[in-house]
């Protein structure tokens, strides 16, 4: 698949970077597994650089028009399974 992840002008490549693993963990998620401290750290880090929300919302609808995969809902599944050391969606 080719499409590009949503991100602010505003941030640092650093930043960039963050955000893409972060989107790099929501795909692997889908498409096999994603291992849940990796993702709960990469969450974290995804906060610190958008803390709202809103906002928070905003990039989860422009990352699934692009590319079909919904951060709302791996996030959802990493906080209510706590158990699991992989998250997956089917």
């Amino acid at each position: 698949m080719e499409y590009s992840y949503p991100f602010d002008v505003d941030w640092s490549q650093e930043e960039i970077l963050q955000v893409i693993t972060f989107f790099n963990l929501i795909e692997d998620a889908y498409e096999s597994s994603a291992n849940r401290e990796n993702l709960k750290e990469a969450y974290a880090n995804f906060k610190k650089i958008v803390p709202g929300k809103s906002q928070e919302n905003n990039i989860y609808k422009e990352f699934k028009e692009a590319s079909g995969y919904d951060g709302y809902k791996v996030i959802k599944e990493l906080k209510e399974n706590q158990d699991e050391q992989n998250i997956s969606i089917k």
